[in-house]
């Protein structure tokens, strides 16, 4: 029997849910996608259907497979990476949702989190957490869906819902209903999980008011949890990775030495330092994270979340449908030597790191009557590198380590517009590898290494392979300037919905 020759990698995203084989020097073998829909019950409040996102994952699968003409023995080991911060809650011997998962862009918890913040236990939570006390994270999710889902917080208390982010989901789906499991980086999104003891913090459970008894049990990244169920595809095959998708990217992306540094422009942009076995506490409003768990040591990263990047081009293709597609956006990007002093603030679901105002909303300024869809376009894409440098900046300050090259990822990083800005802006050399599904690529890593398909980081470093570099062309005064510009913009976003 020959051995076998793809790792499965599942990429659970916030619009899509993805599925690719991975053969051993990381090439892609097959891929499929399937969109789902977004739900937005309220102004602010955003929502999944958790057997949608099941169903659009489970059948990217087992096209997958079937696309590449391969049975399970051709597959070593299951990957799965997923988006983080977004929380489902099911019942134990049913399976079904108790309601909708609550996405991380979700802000309904806001004013909970500012009462907790005035109750002055935002550092204890900190120092446990390395997290702000924010909307986007879990815990203020869970917690809310106990108290305002009839019934929901009595049958927690007997024993009978179970919490999980969406890999905890997935797993338990896949190894029908056996698994209860996540990994130390999903679980250090929660706001209930200690990154120094590795363990959910009786302290933090008490203080959001979540029972133990609904938490998965917290793994590590690269380990065998179970198989897939005999009736899935595919089937029989371990489960053997773990991360969320930005640690995966990092991991992906082969940013294993502390000061190693990667931007995924997704549907948010996210920004992460490896620190090594460090947690270093962040002084200006990044997050403290745990990056990986592997072989009992556990790693950590500096990180700084943009809550919309990519939505933002979305945002001009379905709402404002100034566009038809991505290529158009770029062509029309590239049209024009800048945004005609117009700046757009995407503001649309608050702002993270390192504001963490989420009473803001989106704003553009400087219009005149010559700003036509090129310039909006632009702004779109500039907004994106801006919001990045923000990030970049606080980073340089927290680890006192100047950014010698940018990795970069996710959809966006094809546009080669905004690559060029995002060079011009920091004044540092912006990396594309030549396969940007480094996400996709970080769980297959994972789940790999555990089972032996690759041996070791430097299988991984060495499958590493440049696309583009992008080296700053425009002049530092310009970008100074704009950048201060850029500041004014985002001062008339911040607190647009702030109660009086």
């Amino acid at each position: 029997m020959s051995s076998p020759k793809y790792i499965l990698a599942i990429d659970q995203g916030t619009t899509s849910s993805r599925a690719i084989l991975f053969d051993h020097t990381g090439n892609i073998a097959s891929v499929t996608q399937k969109e789902f829909k977004q739900i937005y019950p309220k102004p602010g409040w955003v929502e999944h259907d958790p057997l949608e996102i099941w169903s659009s994952q489970s059948s990217s699968v087992a096209e997958v497979i079937a696309k590449a003409n391969v049975g399970s023995d051709a597959i070593a080991a299951v990957g799965v990476t997923n988006q983080r911060e977004t929380t489902v809650m099911w019942d134990s011997e049913t399976g079904v949702p108790v309601y909708n998962a609550i996405v991380w862009q979700d802000r309904r918890t806001a004013d909970y989190c500012a009462g907790l913040k005035k109750q002055g236990v935002e550092s204890f939570v900190t120092k446990k957490t390395g997290l702000r006390i924010d909307p986007y994270f879990s815990g203020t999710k869970v917690r809310w869906i106990l108290e305002n889902v009839p019934g929901a917080r009595a049958r927690a208390d007997q024993g009978k819902l179970r919490f999980g982010t969406v890999d905890s989901w997935l797993i338990w789906q896949l190894t029908g209903g056996k698994v209860h499991v996540t990994d130390a980086s999903n679980a250090s999104r929660t706001l209930l999980f200690n990154i120094h003891t590795g363990d959910w913090d009786d302290e933090l459970l008490k203080l959001f008011e979540v029972p133990r008894s609904v938490l998965p049990e917290v793994k590590s990244s690269s380990e065998v949890y179970g198989t897939v169920d005999r009736n899935l595809y595919p089937a029989g095959v371990p489960i053997a990775g773990i991360a969320g998708d930005q640690q995966a990217a990092l991991f992906g992306q082969a940013c294993f030495t502390p000061g190693m540094a990667k931007n995924t422009y997704g549907t948010g942009c996210f920004l992460l330092m490896n620190t090594g076995t460090e947690a270093v506490p962040s002084h200006n409003n990044l997050l403290t994270t745990v990056a990986w768990k592997i072989g009992g040591k556990t790693e950590y990263a500096l990180e700084g979340s943009v809550f919309i990047g990519g939505a933002v081009i979305q945002w001009l293709r379905d709402e404002l449908k100034l566009i038809r597609d991505v290529n158009e956006l770029n062509t029309l990007a590239a049209s024009v030597p800048d945004a005609g002093g117009m700046f757009l603030v995407p503001a649309f679901a608050g702002l993270g790191a390192p504001h963490w105002d989420p009473y803001a909303r989106g704003t553009v300024v400087g219009l005149t009557r010559g700003t036509n869809r090129a310039h909006f376009c632009r702004a779109a894409l500039e907004s994106i590198a801006f919001q990045s440098a923000d990030l970049i900046s606080c980073m340089e300050k927290d680890s006192s380590i100047k950014l010698k090259e940018l990795r970069v990822d996710g959809g966006a990083s094809r546009s080669e517009p905004l690559m060029q800005f995002q060079a011009d802006l920091l004044g540092t050399s912006v990396v594309r590898p030549r396969n940007v599904e480094t996400t996709a690529m970080g769980a297959a890593y994972l789940a790999g290494l555990a089972v032996g398909f690759w041996s070791s980081r430097e299988d991984i470093t060495r499958n590493w392979a440049v696309d583009a570099k992008f080296t700053r062309v425009r002049p530092e005064s310009e970008m100074t300037n704009m950048r201060g510009t850029w500041e004014r913009a985002l001062e008339r976003a911040k607190l647009w919905e702030k109660p009086l």
